[in-house]
């Protein structure tokens, strides 16, 4: 799939979004519900992650069953450069999650990456305007998280209003359809939708197998447990 300037009327009667697709479980889950109301056209970032060629098989995975019209695979380097997170930096170690799973979210982990999302909204705002797109989507989460400050609602309200002063029609909108469920309901919502979530990945260290450990995987798990589900993806 590659990206294309044609207009919304051409090949479609529905709406078209730009889907921010990590490829992970609420990515998954966010494209999965936009492909019930809109011609999907999924955005994936490369950004020297450290399961980088993971995540971007399974973005593209996603993208294949749930029928998107287009997959469009960014790269780019500057938070490999720039350093400061574990997920970009490999001189800072992945930590393992807290055995009290109560405190994440407390503090900004170290698998923050600064501003990652302003970057990634950046490009969907320009694609979204080239195909005339008037919805932007990504699947941040609040509750029940890591604590990115970039996954705030009075985040995406700020963006917002940016979008309407920095583009031409000014009508481009994104929404965050699960930023107050819990990381329970985002599962139960996947298996209702019937959402792939068997290609998904969290694991913020392991491509082959997720490592279990990380705070990534640890909200995951506990996810598909408290909603009574088998988590299908492997695990060391």
């Amino acid at each position: 799939m590659t990206a294309t300037t044609s207009s919304p009327t051409e090949d479609s009667v529905r709406e078209r979004a730009v889907i921010c697709l990590s490829g992970g479980m609420d990515s998954t889950v966010c494209a999965t519900l936009a492909s019930r109301d809109f011609d999907v056209y999924a955005l994936h970032f490369s950004y020297g992650q450290r399961t980088e060629a993971r995540e971007l098989a399974s973005a593209r995975a996603v993208a294949e069953y749930i029928g998107a019209k287009e997959f469009l695979p960014l790269r780019m380097d500057l938070f490999r450069q720039i350093g400061g997170s574990a997920l970009t930096d490999t001189s800072i170690a992945v930590p393992n999650a807290p055995e009290d799973e109560a405190t994440i979210g407390h503090e900004v982990p170290v698998t923050y990456v600064p501003f990652r999302n302003a970057h990634f909204l950046s490009a969907a705002v320009s694609w979204a305007e080239v195909l005339g797109a008037p919805t932007v989507s990504i699947g941040a989460v609040e509750q029940d998280s890591s604590g990115y400050p970039d996954c705030r609602p009075a985040y995406y309200d700020a963006f917002n209003a940016l979008i309407q002063q920095g583009t031409k029609e000014g009508n481009i909108r994104v929404i965050t359809p699960l930023i107050h469920l819990k990381k329970a309901e985002i599962v139960r919502l996947g298996v209702e939708l019937h959402a792939p979530l068997h290609v998904s990945w969290s694991c913020y260290s392991g491509e082959e197998k997720a490592c279990g450990v990380c705070e990534s995987c640890s909200l995951r798990l506990r996810a598909f447990k408290e909603a009574g589900e088998k988590d299908p993806i492997p695990y060391v």
